[in-house]
């Protein structure tokens, strides 16, 4: 596993343990143990986790999810410290880091500010680049939903269209902050909304995120 997609793993296991699964997450409705249980499902049950996107899949992956709920929080917690099957394709390290860098950015940070005294975590350079990188080519994708244009602007003046429209609301955060508002943590996300006042209303409830 690469660097920042294993210490995000890591780091999600130790957050979700410390909590303990019927700690609240930002995830609507998913204990810490629904958010274990679906980050297993998705690296272990590939036949069940395409129903994250495909309605024909749904009932599939509701039967693993309610199987792997059921199993004991310290098998979960285990279970995603260790990572994916060596045959499984999240094993591979481009795989890794391309697909679960952010997954597991995003999930801990559901953990962390679903809690009383959370704050703004420091992300270093390197990783606040990548996450940016990623967002770059992500953006049209979460954003696609949005009922504005939205704009994403880092604090240096790099930005990224997410979706195009009028008018336009322009979000303004760290690499982070935006990841986190593009992937439907808008309430969470510490980032500056610039913009008519109705378009940012409406864009600080809509449905963004793949």
């Amino acid at each position: 596993m690469s660097t920042h997609a294993k210490r995000e793993r890591l780091l999600l296991a130790d957050l979700l343990e410390a909590a303990g699964p019927q700690a609240p997450t930002l995830c609507e409705g998913w204990t810490c143990r629904d958010l274990a249980a679906h980050v297993v499902v998705r690296e272990r049950r590939p036949d069940a986790a395409g129903g994250l996107l495909l309605k024909v899949l749904k009932e599939r992956l509701d039967r693993a999810m309610a199987e792997y709920t059921a199993k004991p929080y310290e098998e979960l917690i285990r279970l995603i410290r260790t990572g994916p099957p060596k045959l499984s394709v999240y094993a591979l390290k481009q795989v890794d880091e391309a697909a679960n860098a952010v997954e597991f950015y995003v999930h801990a940070e559901d953990v962390r500010r679903a809690q009383p005294d959370w704050s703004p975590r420091a992300l270093d350079p390197v990783f606040s680049d990548a996450l940016w990188s990623r967002l770059e080519r992500l953006a049209r994708l979460t954003g696609r939903r949005s009922p504005v244009g939205l704009v994403l602007r880092r604090p240096d003046g790099r930005t990224a269209v997410a979706h195009k429209g009028v008018p336009v609301v322009t979000v303004t955060g760290e690499p982070g902050e935006l990841t986190l508002f593009c992937f439907g943590r808008q309430a969470a996300a510490a980032v500056d909304l610039e913009g008519d006042r109705e378009a940012v209303s409406r864009l600080t409830v809509a449905e963004l995120g793949i």
